[in-house]
């Protein structure tokens, strides 16, 4: 069977530019290897396309669920993560860092 044909182009688009923009337009379409009309055309299907659907698709709940795990994990350990063991503390009181505590360090 023969494919169907691809729509006649017959309508025209006049549209008013920089004569340095449309220079700029046109090296840019040779560089590319493609006429202005198609640069155009191109730019005119994406506009007229529906939108893309959301990138996570149907994997947001899962990644919702995720990051919500993630952050109770978290919680929970913050308060075993700063808590004050009593090496911690004999350090901060041990000024000289000789290993005892003097009177006057204790006294602090």
């Amino acid at each position: 069977m023969a494919e169907p044909r691809p729509m006649k182009k017959s309508e025209t688009l006049e549209i008013r530019i920089p004569y340095p923009t449309k220079q700029a337009f046109m090296a840019q379409c040779q560089a590319e290897g493609r006429t202005a009309s198609d640069a155009l055309r191109s730019l005119i299907d994406q506009r007229l396309s529906p939108p893309r659907p959301l990138r996570y698709g149907r994997r947001l709940p899962q990644f919702i669920a995720g990051a919500l795990i993630a952050a109770a994990v978290g919680a929970a350990a913050a308060p075993a993560l700063a808590r004050v063991t009593l090496a911690t503390r004999f350090e901060t009181l041990d000024l000289n860092h000789d290993g005892l505590l003097t009177p006057v360090e204790f006294g602090r």
